[in-house]
């Protein structure tokens, strides 16, 4: 175990973008070559040494005990069947079981536990209508490069595999009759993950013999599939980024086989096919900053082209909280709104409101779906206070017939205090963030408080239950979430108040939050930490580099950090249309100005973690890399600056629950070390 971080050497090359000079020393950690693996080795050691502290030894068995326990997954009803993933205390992933009524027991239909492939799981799985068929996505090492596996949902007798059919998942899935539709992508080298291909898969049919219906889509886009079987209509939603649609009829016959139905318009549309009615709702923001959803017949999409929005019927209007989803539930619509970054969920028919559901006063509800008969709605509650619960609703029960069906026995170890503030950021608007500490406690303006963010791609950030915050929660700690420009807590224009040109405003409002609450008496910037990933990631390595003062501590996790060649590498080019092309003179302008790898100076930097995965598919490493490598090497202070590279995982998704107690207990025992929470046994 080594001391000290290894010394990097500095093989500096030079290019020149739009006028300007740009040197990068350490362009060779790009590189997977056995070099930059014995580099990361003596990172990893470097962070083993820093890390091993007696907080390490205090938390792997309170997370042990909160990690291993019965956890439900949301539930999927299909054909007179439940579809549920449990995943019990002794088990590493969920097993997917089927069952037809919840006083029966279950039976397992897919065990990722019983994969053979090294760090193999089960990161999917979709239903098809009518209950007889499940699709799983099968992937190994959390590279999210999966097999599409179809097996039979009475005796879990495989039907057909599709390999090595890329970053496929359920929204780019579409089952028919005998098969099913489904977009693949290429592999992660070369940017082939980009290159997106639509097939047609019968079953019994070798892969090889599938039709390719078409690959006309651009490197920035991302095809949501829906299919009517009583129509034969098969829609794609063309997503440009997170900002814009075109939705296709797809004609596997004719010469070109996308028929434009909505396209150029500056909107996002997201269909929901409603067979029964024979309609469409769209999920949309199309005149409508808080979105809303407009319904058409089946019939008018299946033969007609070059569609008017403004012909549609409003289904669902425009309210004062954002729309974030729809389901469809018989001849009513079940509405989930973001109100202040927390949801509510209510129904709806004839574009009025019949029914709202209970919910707590902060929470995040998602996993919605129905049964065949319209009556049993299933939904998942996540809060701050408790573990996350799979309910069960009989619509029309007046909001008194909810019933838990699935919660882990989970002891946080402590009763929290959960309130909203709102904090003024740079240019005055107000930043919402949720403040979460142990009951009680009365903050003497030096807590140990972790300040989490995102603040981009429409992904707001909402209430979900911290299971490994409690010994940090229960040593005094206070962790934030801030809502921050760049989600969709407050619709479109938050998101676009966030992206692109509008960049700093993100960073902006997360100082903005740390200072509040330093302003409020909650803590001090010596005790203070960042904390985010991907994304949230670029958020703290500008929070790094932009106010090192602030932090006593910051967790940069899976991040992008060189702006400026971030669409080179994996799935990079298709977040341009967040961020801007670093090709475009304009856009190369506001990313060099933030990028954190271009703006790190020589001065004492507060002590940094950064994390990153070696099988990482979207974001690449070599982010993490050349960061650690220039801090470290700017570093004027005592403050260590570290890197630490799992591996057999990749960006977040199918990791084992021994990799994520592993994982959990690097990241706490760097937040309490740094911002001194002393969690004891």
């Amino acid at each position: 175990m080594r001391d000290s971080p290894p010394e990097t050497e500095r093989r500096p090359v030079t290019e020149e973008l739009h006028g300007e000079e740009i040197v990068d020393p350490y362009r060779w950690l790009e590189e997977d070559s056995e070099e930059v693996d014995g580099w990361v080795e003596a990172q990893n050691e470097y962070a083993d040494h820093v890390l091993d502290t007696d907080t390490r030894d205090a938390l792997r068995p309170r997370f042990e005990d909160v990690a291993r326990v019965t956890d439900f997954g949301a539930v999927t009803a299909a054909g007179g069947r439940y579809f549920q993933t449990i995943e019990e205390p002794d088990e590493d992933h969920g097993v997917l079981y089927v069952r037809r009524s919840f006083d029966e027991e279950a039976t397992a239909l897919v065990d990722p536990n019983r994969f053979d492939g090294e760090a193999a799981s089960m990161n999917w799985f979709t239903v098809s209508p009518d209950g007889d068929r499940v699709a799983y996505g099968y992937d190994e090492g959390g590279k999210e490069q999966h097999d599409v596996r179809v097996v039979d949902a009475d005796t879990g007798r495989w039907l057909d595999v599709v390999p090595d059919a890329g970053r496929v998942n359920p929204g780019s899935f579409a089952w028919t009759d005998d098969g099913f539709y489904s977009v693949r992508t290429g592999s992660p080298g070369g940017g082939e993950q980009l290159q997106k291909a639509l097939y047609s898969h019968t079953h019994g049919d070798q892969p090889a013999d599938d039709e390719l219906i078409t690959d006309a889509f651009s490197e920035h886009a991302w095809p949501e599939l829906e299919y009517d079987q009583e129509t034969d209509t098969l829609l794609a939603a063309v997503h440009e980024g997170t900002t814009h649609t075109d939705l296709y009829r797809v004609d596997p016959e004719a010469e070109e086989s996308l028929v434009p139905l909505l396209t150029d318009y500056d909107a996002t549309f997201g269909p929901h096919i409603a067979s029964d009615a024979g309609e469409v709702h769209f999920l949309t923001n199309y005149e409508a900053d808080f979105s809303r959803v407009l319904t058409a017949d089946i019939e008018t999409l299946a033969g007609g082209e070059d569609l008017d929005p403004e012909e549609f019927t409003e289904s669902i209007p425009e309210t004062d909280a954002v729309l974030q989803d729809v389901t469809v539930a018989g001849d009513a619509l079940v509405a989930n709104h973001l109100r202040d970054a927390s949801s509510e969920l209510s129904v709806w028919e004839d574009g009025e409101k019949v029914e709202s559901l209970p919910s707590p006063e902060f929470c995040t509800i998602d996993g919605v779906d129905i049964d065949d008969g319209g009556e049993e709605l299933f939904y998942v509650v996540h809060d701050f206070e408790a573990p996350d619960r799979v309910m069960c609703y009989r619509l029309g029960d007046d909001g008194s017939g909810a019933e838990t069906v699935g919660q882990a026995d989970i002891e946080l170890g402590v009763d929290v205090s959960v309130s909203q503030e709102f904090f003024e950021s740079a240019d005055g608007t107000g930043v919402p963030a949720f403040v979460v500490h142990r009951k009680g406690l009365e903050p003497d303006g030096s807590a140990p408080t972790v300040l989490y963010g995102y603040g981009g791609f429409r992904i707001p950030q909402t209430p979900s239950f911290w299971r490994f915050a409690g010994p940090f929660l229960d040593a005094g700690g206070i962790f934030v979430v801030a809502n921050l420009r760049g989600g969709t807590e407050y619709g479109e224009p938050w998101h676009e108040a966030g992206m692109r040109e509008n960049k700093q405003n993100v960073f902006d409002d997360f100082h903005a939050v740390g200072e509040g609450l330093i302003e409020a008496g909650y803590t001090d910037s010596d005790h203070l930490g960042a904390y985010g990933g991907s994304n949230g990631g670029l958020l703290t390595g500008a929070a790094l580099i932009q106010r090192p003062d602030l932090w006593a501590g910051v967790l940069c996790t899976v991040p992008l950090l060189d702006m400026l060649r971030f669409h080179r590498f994996l799935l990079g080019e298709s977040w341009t249309v967040e961020y801007g092309s670093p090709e475009d003179a304009d856009a190369f302008e506001y990313i060099r100005e933030y990028s954190p790898y271009h703006n790190v100076e020589e001065r004492a930097y507060p002590a940094t973690m950064f994390k990153t995965a070696a099988g990482d598919t979207r974001v690449h490493p070599s982010h993490a890399r050349k960061m650690t490598a220039l801090v470290q090497d700017h570093q004027t202070g005592d403050e260590p600056i570290t890197l630490r590279t799992e591996t057999d995982t990749g960006h977040g998704v199918g990791k084992s629950t021994e990799m994520i107690v592993e994982e959990q207990v690097d990241q706490w025992t760097w937040l309490c070390d740094r911002l001194g929470a002393e969690v004891g046994e």
